[in-house]
């Protein structure tokens, strides 16, 4: 790990948050969740920066496309890492998220949490400006 990272995590499901925090947590990085899009884009639009922005991409409201996309569109904490994390393994998915500027995506069902949060960091340090 090159540096202390601070993470935005947006899911929609509460129970993975929690497990994800605690994850994040041991390796000493700071990250806040997000139950959801709007909570998130009212961090962003608020003037809240991260070094990494992980976003599921199945949520009920918007999904994490959607959420990409008005982040970018916004420029919402430009500087920002973005990983897709989610059980959507569709190709033409995984490419959207790449057009929109996603350095990485992860399979949720494939990895556990902590090889997600190995996985994050991973794709953080290879990205890291």
């Amino acid at each position: 790990m090159k540096k202390a990272y601070t993470v935005l995590l947006v899911d929609d499901d509460k129970f993975l948050l929690e497990m994800y925090q605690k994850k994040f947590d041991k390796y000493g990085i700071k990250a806040e969740m997000c139950v959801g899009p709007e909570e998130a884009l009212g961090k962003l639009r608020g003037g809240a920066i991260y070094d990494i922005l992980v976003f599921d991409i199945i949520m009920p409201s918007m999904d994490g496309i959607e959420l990409l996309r008005t982040v970018k569109k916004e420029k919402l904490s430009p500087q920002a890492i973005v990983v897709m994390l989610t059980n959507e393994s569709g190709s033409e998915r995984i490419e959207e998220a790449k057009t929109l500027g996603a350095a990485g995506y992860i399979v949720k069902a494939t990895s556990i949490p902590s090889e997600v949060v190995e996985e994050i960091i991973k794709i953080a340090d290879a990205n890291a400006k």
